[in-house]
């Protein structure tokens, strides 16, 4: 007889050596990919890691594609950690973009760089929050899945997106020529309030790269050296032994929704600040990069962990800039999208291994003993 059975305890070894084993499987699954479509698998692995994380132009790539899945995973990961399944991360990374051109282009050039960043990244983080908190009242008070309602108002966020370029005179919208009125583009920030970068060994580092490695390590000590840690993880076991202690359940959910959204908001002040210098509204720009739904892969992989996500997803960005790098007739782009899927379904099949395990025997016999029998009637 096969038995499944949650774990109470789960082994430490277990944590580490499980997400391991799983991105080991998906590369062996992903090797009877690329044999079937007639790419060797070792020749491919090695091409992706050379593109990847061979040279300063690899890496400097590299650390652009896992600036954003950074702050992505890690707002996946405050929520998961407490049970509550934030998929909206992508559009709260649009609206934290929105907050965040919006404020740079109020405030206009004559600022300090340092003043503009602090205002931009208040700005979207703020946004990133509030969009963060409707699924979180909804889940708190009317006790909707959190799943079905972040995951719509992505949708909901990426046409907002659109409206304030192509179908409005917003102020995000530059109105200026005749040109821009008859082909709808963002207004441009100017170069004083672009994000300045680090380039150690001509390896350039994007400053969002930076911030998202200093809220890894604020989320860390926030969930292992603080009390609201301690609930976090209380509640996320038990919401009835949370409730019965005291704790007040609805607020937790609550603040957890407001740092994720928060969170992934900050990710698109990285976006316009960093990188595209505008809020970029283009079919071809922020909405098909998906970065929100990437972003669960990294949470999903790193257990949770904030240095451990960080690390994922430098792996994933390299993986990313490696299948664009490679992208050709001989290459599919699809196949690097293929190789992140085996990847997901790989590290979900390691996480139920993780709280559960499986036993097979037969079903111990019942003592004759203890088999009630009826009292003869008097």
């Amino acid at each position: 007889m096969i038995r499944i059975e949650r774990r109470l305890k789960q082994p430490r070894w277990l944590t580490v050596a499980v997400p391991i084993a799983s991105v080991g499987v998906s590369f062996l699954v992903m090797a009877a990919v690329l044999g079937a479509t007639g790419h060797g698998p070792l020749h491919t692995y090695r091409r992706l890691f050379d593109a990847a994380f061979v040279g300063s132009s690899a890496w400097t790539a590299t650390l652009i594609s896992a600036t954003p899945l950074l702050f992505t995973g890690l707002a996946a990961a405050v929520a998961f950690r407490m049970q509550l399944f934030n998929i909206g991360a992508e559009g709260q990374l649009y609206f934290g973009a929105i907050g965040a051109s919006g404020i740079a282009i109020w405030l206009g050039p004559h600022h300090s760089t340092a003043l503009t960043i602090l205002a931009m990244c208040i700005c979207a983080a703020g946004a990133g929050a509030l969009w963060g908190l409707v699924p979180g009242a909804l889940k708190a008070f009317a006790r909707t899945n959190e799943i079905i309602t972040s995951l719509m108002l992505n949708y909901v966020a990426g046409q907002f997106l659109t409206y304030l370029i192509f179908d409005s005179a917003s102020p995000w919208r530059d109105i200026s020529t005749i040109q821009t009125r008859s082909f709808p583009q963002a207004i441009a920030l100017k170069p004083s309030q672009f994000w300045p970068a680090l380039s150690p060994l001509n390896i350039v580092v994007p400053f969002g790269f930076l911030l998202a490695i200093g809220i890894g390590a604020a989320l860390y000590v926030l969930f292992r050296f603080t009390r609201f840690g301690f609930e976090m993880n209380v509640t996320g076991d038990s919401q009835r032994a949370a409730r019965y202690s005291g704790m007040r359940t609805r607020r937790k959910i609550l603040a957890v929704m407001a740092i994720s959204g928060g969170v992934a908001g900050l990710g698109g002040a990285s976006q316009v600040g960093d990188f595209s210098h505008e809020l970029d509204a283009s079919p071809q720009g922020l909405q098909a990069a998906n970065f929100g739904y990437t972003g669960i892969v990294v949470a999903a992989l790193g257990r949770y962990n904030p240095f451990a996500v960080c690390l994922v997803g430098v792996l994933l960005g390299g993986l990313q800039n490696a299948g664009l790098y490679l992208q050709g007739a001989d290459f599919p782009s699809g196949l690097v999208g293929v190789m992140q899927g085996i990847i997901l379904f790989c590290a979900l099949g390691g996480e139920l291994l993780i709280r559960y395990r499986v036993r097979m025997g037969r079903r111990a016999p019942v003592p004759i003993e203890a088999v009630p029998t009826a009292e003869p009637a008097p």
